[in-house]
């Protein structure tokens, strides 16, 4: 039983879905990422909005970061405007790439635009809950708090599988519609290319009787 329990902790790391990055997001960009889970999965987004221009002086303090996030049908899943420092989150309605832009409010009419670095970790599924605020809110030990952990990742492992096994019958359809096309198109080829012989035949035929060469 226990080598079962730490092979099921050994899996659900290794599919533990989480990604840390940082970049600059100067005044008046947009830049996207693609987040791509299955239903029912909870995502959440930490940041930071850092100043990179200390000669602006002081404008830190008004930084902050709006946050936009479009499912695969093209809904407006999230559009929320934040301080320079927080979180945001939200939960998956359909399984699919999740589109997530950012922007900031440091574009200026004259001037240079206000370079900024934002240091951003998102994590999805088991990874986004925060378990020591459950433990506290439900009164459970460190055990049942690793189990409650474990238990969670091993769902998202089996919603996973279940979204890559729905995508590969997309695409096993996809290919068999695709390559019976392809076979139809090559059989009116060559159908077309009997006619055309068929009729230059008689047609030669033709000429030639007509010319009393035969």
């Amino acid at each position: 039983m226990m080598i079962k329990l730490s092979l099921l902790f050994i899996i659900a790391i290794i599919f533990n879905v989480g990604s840390a990055v940082y970049f600059e997001l100067n005044g008046g960009q947009t830049k996207c990422f693609i987040e791509e889970n299955p239903k029912d999965t909870t995502v959440l987004g930490k940041y930071i909005l850092e100043d990179i221009t200390p000669q602006q002086g002081g404008y830190g303090n008004q930084l902050s970061l709006t946050v936009k996030v479009t499912d695969p049908e093209k809904r407006e899943v999230l559009s929320k405007t934040m301080p320079s420092n927080g979180r945001f989150a939200f939960s998956t309605q359909v399984g699919g790439e999740h589109k997530i832009c950012f922007s900031t409010n440091t574009s200026k009419w004259f001037g240079p635009s206000v370079k900024t670095r934002l240091h951003l970790e998102i994590e999805g599924g088991a990874g986004a809950n925060d378990y020591e605020e459950i433990a506290k809110v439900e009164h459970l030990t460190g055990i049942e708090i690793s189990l409650r952990r474990l238990n969670d990742r091993v769902n998202q492992i089996r919603k996973e599988q279940s979204y890559q096994k729905g995508r590969e019958i997309v695409f096993r359809n996809t290919s068999e519609s695709t390559n019976a096309r392809v076979m139809w198109w090559s059989i009116i080829q060559l159908v077309v290319l009997v006619l055309t012989g068929v009729w230059q035949m008689k047609h030669l035929k033709s000429f030639f009787k007509a010319k009393k060469l035969v």
